[in-house]
């Protein structure tokens, strides 16, 4: 896995494991997109990004455990993760959330 917290150009796409710490109201602004709080360990947290016009919501509860794949980008609040899904294009081999037995792509 790449150190989440190391500022890069491009983004880089990372998998991390966590515990869901907070629940956040969708931002509705242009593509609509579930958000969380991921705590990934070490005291560390992580803002994930779910762009639910382009994949499923993933029906989140405080604590619950999931698995994340998507392009992390560094900002001045530390970061957030998006891309948690397919790629519509076709490009890249897109994202996911590993929530229970589904995949949310």
């Amino acid at each position: 896995m790449s150190e989440p917290y190391k500022k890069s150009d491009d983004g880089s796409w990372i998998e991390v494991t966590g515990f869901v710490r907070r629940l956040l109201a969708d931002d509705n602004a242009g593509s609509r997109h579930q958000r969380f709080i991921l705590d990934i360990g070490n005291r560390r947290t992580l803002l994930i990004a779910h762009n639910i016009d382009l994949a499923k919501r993933v029906p989140l509860g405080m604590g619950d455990r999931v698995r994340v794949r998507g392009m992390y980008e560094w900002n001045d609040l530390g970061g957030l993760m998006h891309w948690t899904h397919h790629d519509p294009l076709g490009v890249e081999d897109g994202g996911f959330i590993r929530y229970r037995t589904r995949v949310y792509q």
